[in-house]
């Protein structure tokens, strides 16, 4: 597998880097490269330039914020696994990037790479969806702007940034009284999700005080569902659980492939949703 000729450069700055982005000519970012580099390979994208950031600074770290965090685009996922802010303030995205395929993705790997890749498979669109991130862009000609995770993931691979923006950092509103968790069943081989599903729950003393659930893996994009608003006053009893569970994949046409069929992707994303409400609601009453 070869890709088509480019060129490539070593980006000096973020000035130079929003530069050759407006030129519009279908120029590519890379950091760390494990999305894009496949796909060029199999020339399923093909481009005239790439410009390498990884050495960017700037768009690299983990900061506090207000009550919450601001990860640097270029942020790995082995830097999130191990940040003190992250397992302080928003522990399930330390956790989730703990357990993102091998252990040299995680050192290469970058969380703005990946979400700006928008794979419908892939396991931080649905946490970054729970947890109502915003994301930061920015572009030579309209300058810096937010978009929220919610506004963001419009299709398979396909986002709300234009061409000429970069995806330069997230942004995570402080957790409070509330707690998430996250659940997958993975493919063996790849470690993308044949499912996964990360729960936000907030709790007045026993009862549910609100939820948000979203999925990823069950087909072209990433979604929350609402059908869990029914736990809210409850205590998340076995049976309601079960029946919002249910709720939330009806009618969602899902994709089956040969490593799982339709029907037995809707069954683990059934149980991947109960699993994870049930650690989300034992988590916020710790």
């Amino acid at each position: 597998m070869i890709p088509t000729s480019f060129d490539y450069v070593r980006a000096g700055s973020l000035k130079e880097t929003l530069n050759l982005l407006a030129a519009g000519d279908g120029t590519k970012i890379i950091a760390g490269g494990h999305s894009l580099l496949p796909m060029m390979k199999f020339r399923l994208v093909q481009t005239p330039r790439l410009v390498d950031i990884s050495r960017l600074e700037e768009l690299r770290g983990i900061t506090e914020h207000k009550k919450g965090a601001r990860i640097g685009a270029t942020t790995t996922y082995a830097e999130l696994a191990t940040s003190p802010i992250l397992r302080e303030r928003c522990p399930v995205v330390a956790e989730v990037a703990a357990e993102i395929a091998d252990l040299q993705v995680r050192n290469r790997g970058t969380l703005g790479g990946g979400l700006a890749h928008a794979d419908p498979a892939s396991d931080m669109p649905a946490v970054m969806l729970a947890l109502d991130a915003e994301f930061e862009l920015r572009s030579k000609k309209a300058g810096k702007r937010s978009v929220k995770a919610r506004e963001f993931f419009k299709g398979p691979f396909a986002t709300a940034m234009t061409e000429d923006e970069l995806f330069t950092g997230i942004v995570l509103g402080g957790m409070g009284r509330t707690a998430a968790a996250y659940e997958s069943f993975d493919q063996a081989a790849s470690g993308y999700a044949l499912v996964g599903v990360c729960a936000v729950v907030a709790r007045k003393r026993t009862a549910i005080a609100a939820i948000t659930v979203a999925f990823t893996g069950l087909g072209e994009v990433q979604f929350l569902s609402p059908a869990f608003d029914r736990l809210v006053d409850t205590k998340g009893d076995r049976a309601t659980l079960a029946q919002a569970a249910l709720e939330a994949v009806k009618g969602v046409e899902i994709a089956g492939d040969l490593h799982a069929p339709a029907e037995y992707r809707r069954h683990l994303a059934q149980v991947a949703a109960t699993r994870a409400v049930q650690k989300a609601y034992e988590r916020a009453g710790a």
